[in-house]
């Protein structure tokens, strides 16, 4: 059989939003200019038993007894701000590149040929827009912030862009903004969306932005950096780990870039109130790994691969929305390779 000459079997793109790790201080929110860098505290707890037991414990009084009698010993990481201290300060950067015009690696003169088509009738025609307006609510919704976000009182966003010759900066007050749609019309929303989109719709060009984020949660009260993925707890003598880099507790970066593209609200059970997650990061199959669930398969042709596979071949898709997703996947970054065989 002869082999699909449009067919790429080696196909990569890089991430076009690079965001930093998130680092974390410690202020007063009348006093923001005064920040301490937070540090990881060490505790030793005597917890309880509380998981599900066997049939065999639970119903048996004496075992019962027997079995919550027994201490829960743990050593955990833990972050909390300073007695004095009410507001959490989170720092990062994030830096915006063009260039998704040309895949990092395509094996396929024919492919990407077609593929960079693709891409220039929608640059044409949408200008990353849409896109550039979501990465811009994200950032003035906090929701780069995850469980820091809930219970605060006040939240301010502060984003500046820090390229020579096009300095500019916005304040948020991220509690006006939802966490559950992108209809929004704020000017300053629309500007900064309209930096980010002209980043990514150019060639080589690009947008460095620094956002700093003050968030009042109450006085010494617990925040929460990123918690380490240990894969062989038996061995450690901590049952939770926590992020820090130089001694101040921090936020993966794969933790911002993930809340920074949670903008799909085109997947199909997105209307569906007893269904939708919300808006969902941006993946080839829709996946949300806390709710074990993909909303987009292969099966329904919701996928990343079924569009992107018509699309960039000159096919037309039937939504705008499903270039919208395409379009988002390919800033995201990966590699898309299709088998030849």
């Amino acid at each position: 059989m002869a082999k699909n000459q449009d067919t790429a079997s080696v196909l990569a793109f890089e991430k076009k939003l690079v965001p930093s790790d998130g680092y974390m201080y410690g202020t007063q929110w009348e006093n923001r200019n005064n920040v301490t860098p937070l540090q990881l505290i060490e505790k030793s707890v005597r917890g309880t038993i509380s998981n599900r037991l066997k049939a065999a414990i639970k119903n048996d009084p004496a075992k019962l007894n027997s079995e919550v009698e027994k201490a829960n010993l743990q050593t955990v990481d833990s972050c909390a701000l300073a007695p004095e201290q009410d507001t959490l300060k989170l720092h990062f950067t994030l830096k915006v590149l063009g260039g998704v015009q040309q895949p990092s690696a395509c094996n396929n003169v024919l492919f990407k040929q077609s593929y960079n088509s693709a891409v220039r009738d929608y640059i044409g025609k949408e200008g990353f827009k849409e896109l550039g307006k979501r990465y811009a609510i994200n950032l003035a919704n906090a929701r780069f912030l995850w469980r820091n976000r809930v219970g605060a009182e006040n939240i301010e966003v502060q984003v500046k862009a820090l390229n020579k010759e096009a300095q500019q900066a916005w304040t948020f007050d991220a509690t006006q903004f939802s966490t559950k749609h992108f209809d929004c019309n704020d000017a300053q929303v629309i500007e900064l969306g309209d930096r980010i989109a002209k980043a990514l719709a150019s060639e080589d060009d690009f947008l460095m932005l620094e956002i700093n984020c003050f968030v009042q949660v109450g006085k010494a009260q617990d925040v929460y950096p990123s918690e380490e993925l240990v894969l062989d707890k038996g061995k450690g003598k901590k049952s939770k780990i926590l992020y820090s880099v130089k001694n101040i507790a921090a936020m993966h970066s794969q933790k911002i870039g993930n809340a920074l593209r949670s903008i799909d609200t085109w997947y199909p059970e997105f209307d569906d109130a007893e269904k939708t997650a919300g808006p969902i990061a941006i993946e080839p199959y829709g996946a949300v790994t806390n709710l074990g669930k993909a909303y987009r398969t292969p099966k329904d042709k919701q996928d990343f691969y079924t569009f992107f596979d018509k699309w960039a071949r000159a096919t037309e898709l039937d939504r705008i929305e499903d270039e919208h997703y395409v379009m988002a996947i390919l800033v995201r970054g990966g590699v898309f390779g299709e088998s030849d065989k």
